[in-house]
């Protein structure tokens, strides 16, 4: 009799198939999963054979992060990270603390203090200022995105070098923050932080190698067993990091299964496509597949310049002149999309206004009529503004919900500086994650790391509530449109399967099931077995890929 590698039993187990059964026990063997069931699987325990007592804790495919940037997470991990802070002073002394233990040295161009990870609430109408900066940073120049990657906060000297100064104009897809007489004030919101990063020296390949792994470290150490990159290539501070994933797919330091979203040049035309058909061919290797191309088609609005089919108002309620920016002309984008579809790309747009996810939706039924119905699985992530009119497209048109569940609560950015801006009926069309269920879309999930924490049992827990998991409070409120709240079982099937799905990694992996790889995380508890608003307080404490365990907890 052959015996299984690794057996996990005493339950309970989450398939996450599409009837979402339930097991007890599960055997592994050769990096697959070999059977699935209750007692029958005690028979392939044998003396070599490594035994996980669940003892009650739940198991569940590993979890798929739909749409994140470990690369750039990692680098904030390994730089002036401020994900900590939650206001200006708390985020002054840790950019002191940071430029006190590095200090510049020209070989290696760490002049430059860079991190980033500010949270836009914490500083008035979202905009920090250089003065502020220049109190910690007088001389050397700094660049620092904020936690969302729109906007970032720069120094005066920064400022300086990049010869911003009040009559430098905005460029077409950004703006710079001013005071009353046309000074910048030192943020810098979408494109105008080109104006700044072009002069940021490039990190080396082991730097970006060495933020890799810990990106991935990080997304293991929460169940992350496979993750969409969506951005491979230039944008704010970040490089290309395609050759980074091949070298560790090649060598095998790379764990996680990556689909890479090669970013489309919005300053480029049609006449990028045979780049990025090179580029998935140079750089696609075992575990790391670039087979998407990520499409940002608006911003975000907080800073008023996500796409809205009707203009923002003015905090007062009336309507002012700006609707927000569409990065791509729809145009250009109605024939960028049937041209990359037919070349076998998937698409993954980002979308927080009605207008811009219109514009997303309108570009897949333009591929549809021209090359039929293929099975690229395009995709919108962040959803944040759905016009009703649009819900029922995502199922007619194949394209999938990619949910950042976390987003979906009241907090000081949504009560500040987004609903005063909104207003009604818009304020209530945000984040429809129950009417896209009703409406038959496919729901993927992920989190936007280092927007967001990537902890998919926090996401998961607004998605069911839409009140933040304990411990992400940032306030007292209510729990935010109830009404488009979605079950445990299908917030929890999002990020497995329904990520897999998305990633093309369904055949292999995402639900729990004989025959498919053992990639597998067990939590510390069955969030099933205890109230809803518990279920941000589990934990993950075991995460498996193939069956080989690639985290456990302290």
């Amino acid at each position: 009799m052959t015996y299984a590698e690794l057996v996990f039993h005493g339950g309970p187990v989450f398939t996450a198939d599409t009837v979402r059964s339930r097991a007890s026990a599960v055997a592994v063997s050769g990096g697959r999963i070999v059977a699935v069931g209750g007692e029958g699987v005690r028979e392939l325990i044998g003396p070599q054979t490594e035994v996980v007592d669940l003892s009650g804790r739940l198991l569940v495919p590993g979890f798929q992060d739909a749409h994140v940037h470990p690369v750039s997470g990692g680098l904030e991990l390994l730089r002036c990270d401020l994900a900590d802070g939650t206001t200006e002073a708390e985020y002054l002394d840790l950019v002191a603390a940071y430029a006190r233990t590095h200090p510049p040295t020209e070989e290696d161009g760490s002049e430059w203090v860079l991190g980033g990870g500010w949270a836009m609430s914490a500083f008035p109408g979202g905009t920090p200022t250089a003065a502020a900066l220049d109190r910690v940073l007088p001389d050397r120049p700094a660049f620092l995105p904020n936690r969302d990657g729109h906007g970032a906060w720069v120094n005066s000297a920064a400022l300086r070098r990049a010869g911003i100064d009040r009559d430098t104009p905005d460029p077409a897809d950004g703006r710079i923050e001013r005071d009353h007489d046309g000074t910048p004030t030192g943020t810098l919101h979408e494109g105008a932080m080109s104006l700044v990063n072009r002069l940021i020296p490039d990190p080396t390949p082991e730097f970006l190698r060495e933020a890799l792994l810990a990106g991935q470290r990080y997304l293991h150490s929460y169940g992350i067993t496979a993750w969409q990159d969506a951005i491979i290539g230039d944008y704010s501070d970040l490089v290309d990091q395609g050759e980074t994933y091949r070298r560790a797919a090649i060598d095998g330091s790379l764990t996680g299964r990556v689909v890479g979203a090669l970013w489309w040049d919005r300053g480029a035309g049609l006449e990028q496509i045979p780049s990025l058909v090179e580029r998935r061919e140079r750089f696609s290797h075992g575990r790391f597949q670039a087979t998407s191309v990520k499409v940002m088609q608006d911003g975000v609005a907080e800073n008023f310049t996500a796409a809205m089919l009707e203009p923002y108002h003015d905090g007062h309620g009336h309507p002012t002149d700006n609707s927000g920016i569409s990065f791509v002309d729809p145009e250009v984008l109605r024939d960028a999309v049937p041209r990359l579809d037919a070349l076998g790309f998937q698409v993954h747009f980002h979308a927080i206004g009605d207008r811009a996810v219109r514009e997303c939706l309108d570009a897949v039924a333009e591929a549809i009529a021209r090359n039929g119905r293929g099975d690229n699985r395009h995709h919108i992530a962040h959803i944040q503004v759905v016009h009703p009119d649009d819900v029922p497209r995502f199922r007619e048109l194949g394209v999938a919900a990619n949910m950042q569940s976390l987003w979906a609560t009241l907090e000081p950015q949504m009560v500040e500086l987004t609903l005063p801006f909104l207003g009604a009926p818009r304020d209530a069309w945000q984040y429809p994650f129950g009417d896209l269920l009703r409406a038959g879309a496919v729901l993927a999930a992920g989190s936007d790391w280092s927007v967001s924490s990537p902890n998919p049992l926090a996401a998961i827990h607004t998605a069911v509530n839409r009140q933040a998991a304990p411990g992400y409070e940032e306030g007292d409120y209510e729990p935010f449109l109830p009404d488009q709240a979605i079950d445990l079982g299908t917030s929890l099937a999002a990020y497995t399967a329904g990520s897999a799905w998305v990633n093309h990694l369904d055949r292999d992996t995402g639900t729990i099931e004989v025959g498919k790889y053992a990639d597998l995380a067990v939590l510390d508890r069955d969030p099933f077995a205890g109230p809803a608003d518990e279920i941000g307080t589990a934990r993950v404490l075991e995460t498996f890929v193939e069956g080989d365990r690639v985290y456990v907890a302290d």
